[in-house]
């Protein structure tokens, strides 16, 4: 199984750094400075037990490969650039190669099989970071990550256990799960403060945003019907298998969102986790009201090209009436 690496960011760029140390196959796909740079010295790994650099095929668009039916392509840009994937996916000859969703949130499975039918869920716990082309870095350890994987709506098969035992060797403790979207649904609440820590600067004393965010978001799942999962830090897997740790000489940046605003990228993938309870609680007639307001302050803060750490508590207490 060759694999496809669609995003070679914090994400995308550790596994498939991990993938090449193990000798796998692995061609990516990236732009601008992520591209030119990997294509000149290749793709520096950093982690808390690993600084190292590997080379392998990196091209600017699903074009430029010739794509083989046993690939495995993975997702791994944020879900406002799905879509556009997708199409040139779809464009560049891909049918029936199996897709895994390596992104947050619960929309991109959904987008996916509207073009493929071959579509897997994987919920990825990976504290990574790219803030400079060329470099990744994961804080966690023994392993760079966890993934739970699976067919979308649910199910598993061959494809998921063939990709799974390869990520596990590779360092990335992976488990194929029937049940997988329950884990991203219980992602999805985890996620739910990454505006906060973008907007805010810090996730400290937040327990109070925090709670109002993720009871709006159970009381939608309960009226949707949605079962979900704890994936928090208190998980016996994520103590057994993945440690969040220091790297020398490097300092965390925060989510996904902070990093974001800091590449000043213009965009924020909020719209795609706060804005998926506003989403459900409109479809069921829940209020949301401060899902709602993280939401429209995301996509404030990446329209003015502000940085994390940009607005107030009290500006946050006051809308949200704490």
């Amino acid at each position: 199984m060759r694999v496809i690496i669609y995003g070679v960011g914090a994400v995308g760029g550790v596994i498939g750094a991990a993938l090449v140390l193990k000798g796998i196959e692995v061609v990516g796909i990236a732009r601008g400075g992520m591209l030119e740079a990997i294509r000149e010295k290749g793709l520096r790994l950093r982690g808390p037990e690993i600084d190292t650099t590997v080379r392998f095929q990196c091209v600017s668009a699903p074009a430029d490969i010739d794509f083989r039916p046993d690939d495995a392509i993975l997702l791994c840009m944020k879900t406002q650039d799905t879509e556009m994937a997708l199409e040139e996916l779809r464009e560049a000859g891909v049918r029936d190669q199996p897709i895994f969703c390596m992104q947050n949130g619960v929309e991109n499975e959904r987008l996916a099989c509207r073009y493929f039918p071959n579509v897997h869920a994987v919920t990825v716990m990976l504290p990574g970071q790219y803030l400079a082309a060329g470099e990744v870095v994961t804080h966690g350890a023994p392993c760079f990550g966890m993934l739970e994987i699976g067919r979308y709506p649910q199910g598993s098969d061959t494809h998921d256990e063939l990709l799974s035992e390869m990520l596990t060797d590779a360092r990335i403790r992976s488990f194929f799960d029937p049940t997988v979207m329950e884990s991203k649904y219980g992602k999805l609440l985890l996620n739910l403060t990454n505006i906060v820590g973008a907007a805010l600067g810090t996730l400290e004393g937040i327990d109070d945003i925090r709670a109002v965010l993720v009871s709006e978001a159970e009381a939608v799942y309960a009226a949707a019907g949605i079962t979900f999962r704890d994936v928090g830090q208190n998980e016996e897997r994520r103590r057994e298998f993945m440690i969040i740790s220091d790297v020398p000489g490097v300092e965390r940046k925060g989510s996904s969102t902070s990093q974001s605003l800091l590449r000043n990228t213009g965009r924020v993938e909020t719209d795609y986790l706060n804005g998926e309870i506003v989403l459900l609680g409109r479809l069921h007639g829940i209020p949301t009201p401060a899902n709602a307001w993280f939401t429209e302050l995301g996509a404030k803060l990446a329209r003015e090209g502000r940085t994390p750490g940009s607005v107030t508590r009290a500006e946050v207490t006051s809308a949200l009436g704490l």
